[in-house]
């Protein structure tokens, strides 16, 4: 039998579940492979598991229970390492947090605000005090920081997934922040657009009814594991990696996607109403 290593009880919850699961494979003389045969995952998302860098998906806790026989211990600890905070993020958006770090793919809607990969500080900030009217300045700036850093995926030495953004005229044309800073927004948009790190689309507010039109949405994909779905509401928001639902969500993006300005089109009016900003006025409306 395997000599049982030393854990530190200190480590963090994920940490400490992933040194578990490590000394329960290599005592049943698994390889990441095997322990993984039978399952929809890779050996990279199982590794990062086991360095506490990811949280077990209770499907693959439930695999993993089987196949070294562990009497379920992993499925009955799964909530434990959900609930594991790594910073000042809702707790509900923990999870999308860390998938964001190992996708492939992200694919954005947003109907009403821009996204939180792509906020400027004086928009974030203008964000986290309308959801959080009673915060102290600490708080909001830990928020806006943390939100900000999320961003980091696009830089140089970051291994960038491709991101595609879905955003409604309305978010042009009915600004939340003061001129100056909603130009800072959109310039910031157009830069990512010009370093190829992003693709933003535009829905016009006159194109009709369309996919989707009260649902903002983010769809996530994996080299290594299925498809992730992420639905939000203002203090609320769900995970969802139901293969058929997250089909059915990805065909009425797609469709989204074809009701939109092309890319082209799209930057280019991004970029007007940046410079109409800048200059004190107020973006024209597309007919």
């Amino acid at each position: 039998m395997a000599r049982r290593k030393d854990i530190d009880g200190s480590m963090s919850v994920p940490t400490f579940y992933g040194k578990e699961l490590r000394w329960k494979r290599e005592a049943a003389g698994l390889s990441l492979e095997g322990l993984l045969e039978g399952s929809f995952y890779g050996k990279s998302y199982l590794s990062d598991i086991e360095h506490g860098e990811r949280r077990m998906p209770m499907d693959l806790a439930r695999h993993v229970d089987r196949v070294l026989k562990t009497d379920k211990f992993f499925e009955r600890h799964c909530e434990d390492v959900r609930k594991a905070r790594r910073g000042p993020h809702a707790a509900y958006f923990e999870k999308v947090l860390e998938a964001e770090q190992h996708a492939e793919s992200i694919e954005e809607w947003c109907p009403s605000t821009f996204p939180g990969l792509l906020q400027t500080a004086a928009y974030a900030r203008t964000l986290v005090r309308s959801a959080h009217p009673y915060a102290c300045d600490e708080e909001v700036e830990e928020k806006v920081q943390a939100r900000l850093a999320r961003a980091r995926l696009f830089e140089d030495d970051h291994a960038t997934p491709e991101y595609w953004t879905v955003l409604h005229e309305s978010l042009l044309l009915d600004p939340i922040v003061s001129s100056e800073e909603m130009a800072g927004q959109l310039d910031r948009i157009v830069e990512l657009a010009e370093w190829r790190r992003i693709t933003p689309q535009i829905v016009p507010r006159k194109c009709g009814a369309y996919p989707l039109m009260a649902a903002p949405i983010k769809v996530m994909t994996f080299s290594d594991a299925p498809p992730l779905l992420y639905i939000e509401a203002s203090y609320s928001g769900d995970t969802i990696d139901d293969p058929a639902l997250v089909k059915q969500y990805r065909k009425a993006y797609d469709r989204l996607r074809a009701a939109a300005l092309s890319p082209k089109a799209s930057l280019a009016r991004i970029k007007a109403a940046a410079g109409e900003y800048r200059n004190g006025e107020q973006p024209d409306r597309l007919d």
